[in-house]
């Protein structure tokens, strides 16, 4: 299968001309962002020097941290936060899908406080347990479930479910993608290209201190890669863990027909296929990436867009796949899993995440994804915009990203100097330089209009 068109249920508008920009200008531009910021931001500066003293990089986890200091939040509500400078600053970033119903969310905190009526952790099974556990099996089409507290121990248990199940080791993975921090999948998440290897078939590059056992790196949108990989190490390997849309490097969609021939070589190969949902969830519709684009895995991991901001995480898929589980060749533990706060935030989020609400949204982002990509060509820049349900970005290439490569050959002087930008007016994306915005339930038009008029105002400013 070779084939460059996007699958079906995803955007990508790709402009059919474009101009390079000035390198000189965009350098200047780089620079009057970097003074801009560091002159416009200096609480946030005084924040990050007492931060540093006791926290490594000054933040709690290490994307959060850039140069030449993170900007430091004070409060949130629907799709706006203010910092410590007392800027108001509209969230594109929510949490990376986590805040997917809006900060403050009427029906999170109302159904967080009831729970505080009646306690905060028991350790122990609960009707409210069962109840979430129920509410997210119906919505994702699956069997059965465990709760977890964050992403990377919803993939670090289901790849262990899948190695006691098939009794096998090796873990096969997307170069590029990222699965949480967990050492079976910190592989190859960003690596250098000059320890990656040959792009058709890439070295396994371990993350710094891990310790990942035996595992094989494929690209992304390449089926003959993975048919080989399979091929020859079929009796090693326990199973294939993917983010049906790559959200780690930008949104990279899977080409039509990708995921469908996956799930064949799957069943051929008797290795069973992980769904990395923790991104994508519901940020991809009412029922997830897996039912959206017709691709069901035989496990899946969701986190973020199931909980409201509370701190959740879950595992689960077909029974038979959870069997590990029940017969104790997979014992998972952890005093916080099903934690009463954590589960009103399900019910919450279930009640508000109506088809409708994500409708109105999704049409939002598509929207703004349209006219940025107005914006683009009438500015004739070598980007373009790609989009899967309420997410969106702005990729820095003429050309179509369809694995980590592709992605590594983009601009990245450009994204920073966007990056940079859209702090100084406003506006936060995920730190990094990956372009990616979330419209939640609580973005409207308004918000809408001020995303692409500062757009507007970046692209004038790149050309001058």
């Amino acid at each position: 299968m070779k084939t460059q068109t996007n699958h079906p249920q995803t955007f990508r508008a790709v402009p059919a001309h474009s101009k390079p920009l000035d390198k000189v200008r965009l350098e200047k531009l780089l620079q009057q962002q970097l003074d801009l910021y560091k002159s416009r931001l200096l609480s946030s500066g005084l924040e990050y020097q007492l931060a540093v003293q006791n926290i490594p990089l000054g933040a709690h986890s290490t994307f959060q941290s850039f140069e030449p200091y993170p900007i430091s939040i004070v409060s949130a509500q629907g799709a706006w936060m203010t910092d410590v400078d007392g800027r108001k600053m509209l969230d594109l970033s929510m949490g990376f899908g986590s805040m997917l119903v809006g900060h403050l969310n009427p029906e999170v905190v109302s159904e967080v406080k009831s729970a505080l009526d009646v306690g905060t952790l028991y350790t122990a099974p609960s009707p409210i347990s069962r109840d979430a556990a129920e509410r997210l099996c119906r919505r994702f089409g699956i069997e059965q479930i465990r709760f977890t507290n964050s992403g990377t121990e919803s993939t670090m248990y289901a790849v262990r479910t899948a190695r006691a199940y098939t009794g096998k080791e090796g873990v096969v993975k997307v170069e590029g993608g990222y699965h949480g921090s967990g050492d079976a999948v910190m592989v190859s998440t960003k690596p250098s290209l000059d320890k990656a290897g040959s792009a058709e078939a890439p070295n396994s590059v371990i993350g710094n201190a891990s310790v990942p056992g035996e595992s094989y790196v494929v690209p992304f949108n390449n089926i003959q890669a993975l048919e080989k990989v399979f091929s020859e190490h079929a009796n090693t390997i326990a199973c294939f863990i993917v983010e049906p849309v790559l959200e780690n490097i930008g949104i990279v969609l899977p080409d039509e027909g990708y995921l469908e021939a996956v799930r064949e070589l799957c069943n051929e190969y008797k290795i069973v296929l992980i769904f990395d949902e923790v991104k994508t969830g519901l940020t991809a519709g009412p029922q997830g990436a897996a039912q959206r684009l017709g691709v069901i895995p035989d496990l899946i991991c969701l986190a973020k867009s199931i909980g409201g901001g509370v701190p959740l995480a879950a595992f689960g898929g077909k029974a038979e796949f959870m069997k590990p589980v029940t017969d104790g060749r997979m014992p998972h533990l952890g005093t916080f899993n099903g934690h009463i706060l954590a589960m009103a935030g399900v019910r919450a989020v279930d009640k508000v995440c109506t088809p409708e609400a994500l409708e109105k949204a999704e049409s939002l982002n598509l929207q703004a994804l349209k006219r940025i990509g107005e914006v683009i060509t009438e500015y004739e820049l070598p980007a373009h915009t790609v989009g899967f349900g309420v997410k969106g970005c702005i990729t820095w290439s003429n050309k179509p990203v369809r694995n980590y490569r592709d992605y590594k050959a983009t601009d990245f002087l450009v994204a920073e100097t966007s990056f940079l930008w859209s702090l100084n007016h406003g506006i936060m994306t995920p730190p990094g330089l990956d372009e990616q915005w979330l419209i939640s339930l609580a973005h409207g038009q308004a918000e809408v209009d001020f995303m692409v008029n500062d757009f507007t105002e970046l692209a004038k400013n790149l050309r001058g």
